[in-house]
């Protein structure tokens, strides 16, 4: 499995190098997509596939959804679960 914190820091890198008008904008909608499938992970009870005898949901895909900020509108990936609403 790959390490998820030398994948950020890859891509802040390579944000960085090319200097991207929109880098903050991407900065927020990849942070609040990290929150979001922590919080969905926790909802769960175990990750995106994972077998757990702990599990008592499960995803069921994302939904796009706009959220308005001060740098801008930000398309979101908001997890779906199975039971429930996020």
């Amino acid at each position: 499995m790959a390490n998820p914190t030398m994948d950020l820091l890859e891509w802040l890198r390579k944000q960085l190098e090319e200097a991207d008008t929109d880098l903050l904008r991407e900065m927020m909608r990849l942070m609040a997509g990290m929150l979001m499938d922590a919080e969905a992970t926790s909802i769960c009870g175990a990750e995106y596939r994972e077998r757990s005898e702990e599990r008592v949901n499960s995803r069921n895909g994302h939904r796009m959804r706009p959220w308005d900020t001060r740098v801008g509108t930000i398309d979101l990936e908001t997890p779906k679960l199975r039971q429930g609403s996020y």
